[in-house]
């Protein structure tokens, strides 16, 4: 028996949070850290997976993607992604993190939607911390991820009497 966590032993709960509460905590685990890992398909058909750093606008996620990486191409030929966000482990009370799989929708300079995108990923700060000018952000293709189904993975959710995963899919 756990003497500090005795919530961790079976038992686990498998109830569902709703969907509201749920959306919340996916929230609040984006908003912790700003560093997933992003993977694709490449043209051999093999995964590409690399870290990189996101912003979140909800559950959207807005990246600044290096341009000709095989990344980037991979997500131009194919738009399906899965990412990965975990915080860090310290034993099985403080597991959380989650799995994205959904899309990519990689956003032209001045299309529609690349201002909104350069707003949420806070350019100005990217591009202070490379010593570049910043009197103007630069014209740099802005990548949005939308997810279609997310798998939210929190152990402390056992002592509230909920499942430690939860899945939350788009509705429509």
């Amino acid at each position: 028996m756990s003497t500090a966590y005795p919530w961790v032993e079976p038992p686990w709960p498998t109830k569902e949070l709703p969907r509201e509460q749920l959306e919340d905590r996916i929230q609040q685990l984006l908003g912790s850290t700003n560093m997933c890992v992003l993977a694709t398909v490449g043209s051999n058909g093999r995964p590409i997976a690399s870290p990189i750093e996101y912003w979140a606008d909800g559950l959207e996620l807005y990246m600044l993607p290096d341009p000709g990486t095989p990344k980037l191409k991979a997500m131009q030929r194919d738009p399906h992604v899965s990412l990965a966000v975990n915080l860090p482990y310290h034993g099985w009370h403080s597991a959380r993190g989650l799995q994205y799989f959904g899309r990519a929708e990689v956003i032209e300079p001045h299309a529609p939607g690349w201002e909104h995108g350069m707003k949420i990923f806070r350019w100005h700060e990217w591009m202070t911390d490379l010593a570049m000018d910043t009197s103007k952000p630069f014209e740099r293709q802005v990548l949005k991820i939308v997810p279609d189904r997310i798998l939210y993975t929190e152990t402390w959710l056992w002592k509230q009497g909920y499942g430690a995963k939860q899945r939350w899919k788009r509705e429509g």
